[in-house]
Formats: structure tokens, sequence, C-alpha cells
């Protein structure tokens, strides 16, 4: 997909969580630099407190990964290609959930001081580069519809229950290598979700105010040190499941493909 129509990608309901953003942005062309840097807020800083600023990328080297998230520490640059989806949407995400980007950054760095000459990059930054690059916040306040999604119910939850998921459960993508593969979905894309308790009145507030506090709940837990003890904390949700956001998942057949609603770990289904 061009770039050159990119407003028009993004009707999608995958793609909610950056509609407030995207409203703002230039649509006859993809935006720029100063574009992106005119949407930053005081909240939008790195995990070392520099204020985040979206600029080209430097040279890129063996240790990218590392110098990358250590310059976004000290100096609040995010380097961002010109023309490239994969970080239009990292960049809008660190507009969309600051605090949790910040938290995630602030990791990412004390985790490469304390392993720097160690080959292995160690559980915790797989645990943040797994939802840095294909989380997915789950809010709800049904505990029942959190057990199905937990226990890999996907039937149940997304057919059997589906006017329940509609009315008490909201999806915002967090990762932008889901939001990259939502331009061309395909079956069996999945995300890591972290599922949040949703406070009363939450759901139904103005989306704006829903990210706000669902960055500031995704931020709490990624501070904790038990969030970043294994990848298996964050539960895997094949996305296309999410009622309206298939193409064909408006059957109950859709989601007898066990290809792509896998059962769970102990054989749950």
């Amino acid at each position: 997909m061009t770039p050159g129509h990119w407003g028009r990608a993004l009707d999608a309901p995958i793609f909610a969580a950056l509609k407030p953003l995207i409203g703002h942005l230039p649509q006859d062309r993809f935006p720029r630099h100063d574009d992106l840097n005119v949407l930053t807020v005081p909240s939008g800083v790195s995990g070392g407190g520099a204020p985040i600023r979206f600029v080209p990328p430097a040279a890129p080297s063996r240790e990218f990964s590392a110098q990358y998230e250590v310059r976004i520490f000290e100096t609040g640059e995010v380097q961002t290609r010109p023309d490239n989806w994969h970080d239009l949407f990292n960049a809008l995400v660190w507009l969309a959930f600051p605090r949790t980007k910040a938290v995630l950054n602030r990791h990412h760095c004390e985790e490469i001081r304390a392993r720097r000459g160690e080959r292995v990059r160690g559980t915790a930054r797989d645990v943040l580069t797994l939802f840095d690059e294909g989380g997915i916040v789950v809010a709800t306040a049904d505990a029942e519809l959190q057990a199905l999604l937990r226990d890999f119910r996907w039937k149940e939850l997304f057919w059997r229950r589906r006017t329940d998921v509609l009315r008490s459960m909201r999806f915002y993508v967090f990762g932008h290598a889901i939001y990259e593969k939502a331009l061309e979905p395909y079956a069996g894309v999945t995300a890591k979700a972290l599922i949040v308790d949703a406070v009363p009145g939450l759901l139904d507030a103005p989306i704006e105010r829903q990210l706000c506090e669902l960055d500031a709940r995704a931020a709490e837990y990624f501070s904790g040190a038990q969030a970043l003890a294994s990848t298996r904390n964050l539960s895997p949700l094949p996305i296309l499941g999410i009622p309206g956001w298939g193409p064909s998942n408006g059957s109950e057949e859709y989601y007898d493909d066990a290809s792509q609603f896998r059962p769970g770990r102990s054989g749950a289904g």
C-alpha cells in the first residue's frame, strides 16, 4: 500500500486508537517529522524525561537497536524514516500512549546497561519488544469475558458472547507492527493482550479519555518488575476474531478455523 493516500487506509476499527491523531495530520501526503512534532504533548517524554521529538534516522549499525533506545532515553529523539509505515505507526503510538512508551523505553535502557557486553537480550527485553511491536490493550470490567480471553475460548467469547463483547469490551492496538500488518490483514495475525479492568463509565467516555486512562494503567503495569518476568504474562489474541475487525467474522463458522483460533496451552478451546 503506497503512502500517498495514507489517511484513507486507516478507516478500519483496528486503527481506532490513532483516529484522534489522524484528523490533525495532512491527508494529501505522508506525514513528515514536523507534522508529528506539532502533536507532541507535555506528557510525551522519554524514559529519561527528555521531550519526545521525531527526527530523521542515523546511519544503521550492528548495535542500532540498543543505540536507538538509548538515544530516545537521553535526548528524546525518536528516529523516524520518511514515507515508512512502520515508523509512522511507531510515532503515532508514542503520541497516543506516551506514558507507556516512556516506561518501555526506560526499561529497555536499564536492561541494555545492565547487560552491556552480553550477547543475550534477556527475557525482560523480549517482553518489552513483544508488547512494543505486537501489543493490544483490552479494557473491560466483565470478569467472565476476561476469563474467556485468557482461556483461549474464542468461539464462546467472540460469537456466543458477541453482544457482550461489543457492549463491554474495548480493544486498542498498541504494537506498531500490528498496525502495519493491518494495512493488508491476513488470518492468524495475533497480538499480545494486556487486559485492564475498566473503571465505571470509562468504556462510554470519549475516546481521548479512554486512551489517557488506559495509557496510565498500562504504564503502571509495566512499571512493575513482575510484568517483565515472562512473555506468557500477556495473552495471545487473534485480532481478526474481534467483532467487526475481520471481513468474514460475522458468521459462526468463521470461528471453527483452528489454524487461526488455536486452543490454549492447557488445551482449553
